[in-house]
C-alpha cells in the first residue's frame, strides 16, 4: 500500500516537472517573439548531495544558490528520514 501511493507522488512530482519546464519554454518564446530584452538564466546540477551552480548575472546565479540550499536539506532529510522514523 505503502508502495504505490509513494509511486504516484514521485510519478506526479515527474508530471509536475515535465509540466513547469514546458511552461517555461512557452514563456520564454513569448518573451523572445516580444523582444523583452536581456536574456538571464541559469542551472543547478545536482550531483549526490552536492551543487554546481550556473548563471548568466549576479541575481540569478544568488536565487539558484539558495534554491540548491534547499535541495541539498530536503535531499538530506528525505535520507535521514528512515533513520529518524526507527
Amino acid at each position: 500500500m505503502a508502495g504505490n501511493v509513494i509511486f504516484t507522488i514521485g510519478l506526479l512530482l515527474a508530471l509536475a516537472g515535465f509540466a513547469v519546464g514546458i511552461l517555461a519554454l512557452i514563456i520564454a518564446v513569448l518573451r523572445s517573439a516580444r523582444g523583452a530584452g536581456r536574456v538571464r538564466g541559469g542551472g543547478v546540477v545536482m550531483i549526490g548531495p552536492v551543487p554546481i551552480v550556473f548563471g548568466t548575472d549576479k541575481e540569478s546565479t544568488r536565487i539558484l544558490i539558495v534554491l540548491a540550499i534547499v535541495l541539498m536539506v530536503v535531499f538530506l532529510v528525505f535520507t535521514l528520514l528512515p533513520i529518524l522514523w526507527r
